[in-house]
């Protein structure tokens, strides 16, 4: 007669915990993840290349939906069905032919009919026939920087960096390398993934259908603050990104005699624009002010800050510029709404002062950086500058100046 074991009540809740954690942590992420108008949700393409893959990966998550109930079910039947009850070990076998067989070839119809239409899919996001506009898209530690080319509707060169400002309904050619390490350019609702490696370059493209910000987001590894390198994509119709290069090919503006401006231009020129370009900024023998950021930094560059108001983020696009109230009356915009509070850049009013001051009194405890110097006598990401809270308040004035839309540049 077999003696029964009683299991002790405490240990059949340790046992019902065991299951229920992993069972309800997955619904608690699975439904984090069905956030309605997540900015980067790939099942929200709001652009052709998007689309596509919307397209392509709709069909195949159903599908893997599906096959993974039936094995989950099947291997849960077999758990039951043959769980050890004490009965004897059963005859072991080698298994039916046909079955093997048939899986095999199962699995290779499923193969086949997933990865015929990847590879067409792949072929068509790589394919830039009729893509006739041009952005330069350069990754570093730990922000992106955006050059366009001379070219129609771009009569000089532009340099920008953690916003990028494209037409909507356009293809956008991007050619994309790297400065420093191997970064990885990401806007989910406009396409996929385009790595940037040094000394290469990536051929991809974008298009929005239409005006809005997108978001986007450093998808390699890159070091330290590889999470918070982000970026935004502009998407803005054809007149309204006219004045907006009409704005970018503007040079800063001169600060007036004797001002808290003018004073913050000088705190500029002797601690940031060792790194930092504003195109028109001269010294006082009247001689451009051209940054030295090849012999300060890694990467060889730093953003150009000349129009730094007409963006709506700092930092690698990590800070806000706008207060939150501001960022929402952007982000909301309607398409026709978009173009005229996206072009009138950060006012005084929409300024989020706090956190730029903030930026301005410590980046490396804002923002995780490497800034001292190695061997080479090279940094990575802004030094702590020791600045006043007076410099600091000067900085900020003379910043504010650098909006094109305030300053007669439209």
């Amino acid at each position: 007669m077999r003696s029964e074991v009683t299991i002790p009540s405490e240990s059949k809740k340790s046992a019902v915990r065991r299951v229920l954690t992993p069972v309800l942590g997955g619904a608690v992420l699975l439904l984090a993840g069905c956030a309605k108008d997540a900015p980067q949700d790939t099942w929200q393409p709001e652009g052709p290349s998007a689309q596509m893959i919307d397209n392509l990966q709709r069909p195949v998550f159903y599908a893997a939906g599906v096959v993974g109930v039936i094995v989950a079910a099947a291997v849960g039947y077999a758990v039951w069905k043959f769980k050890d009850r004490g009965q004897a070990i059963p005859e072991q076998g080698h298994g039916k032919s046909s079955i093997e067989y048939g899986g095999i070839a199962l699995s290779a119809i499923i193969l086949a009919a997933v990865a015929v239409p990847t590879f067409a899919t792949i072929f068509k996001l790589n394919d830039t026939k009729g893509c006739d506009f041009t952005v330069n898209v350069t990754g570093q530690q730990w922000w992106w920087e955006y050059s366009y080319p001379v070219q129609p509707g771009i009569p000089e060169p532009i340099v920008t960096s953690g916003e990028m400002a494209i037409p909507a309904g356009e293809c956008i050619k991007l050619r994309i390398t790297s400065r420093d390490v191997i970064h990885s350019f990401w806007i989910p609702k406009l396409n996929g993934k385009r790595d940037a490696v040094p000394g290469r370059i990536h051929i991809w493209k974008i298009e929005a259908d239409k005006p809005g910000i997108y978001d986007g987001q450093c998808t390699e590894f890159c070091g330290l603050s590889h999470a918070d390198m982000k970026m935004n994509v502009a998407a803005l119709n054809t007149a309204d990104f006219a004045t907006w290069v009409a704005q970018q090919t503007q040079d800063g503006p001169v600060a007036a005699a004797e001002t808290a401006e003018a004073r913050g231009e000088e705190t500029f020129k002797a601690q940031c624009a060792r790194c930092h370009q504003i195109n028109g900024a001269v010294d006082k023998d009247g001689n451009p002010v051209i940054n030295q950021a090849d012999e300060q930094l890694v990467s060889g560059a730093a953003p150009n800050l000349t129009h730094l108001m007409s963006r709506s983020t700092f930092g690698g696009a990590t800070f806000d510029l706008l207060t939150e109230e501001c960022r929402e009356e952007l982000r909301s915009a309607s398409p026709e709404e978009f173009g005229a509070l996206y072009l009138r850049g950060v006012t005084a009013e929409c300024l989020n002062r706090a956190e730029l001051e903030e930026w301005l009194a410590n980046a490396p405890g804002k923002k995780a950086m490497y800034p001292e110097a190695n061997d080479d006598g090279l940094a990575r990401g802004m030094p702590y500058l020791a600045l006043t809270a007076d410099q600091v308040d000067d900085l900020v004035a003379y910043l504010m100046t650098m909006n094109p839309s305030q300053t007669g540049a439209n």
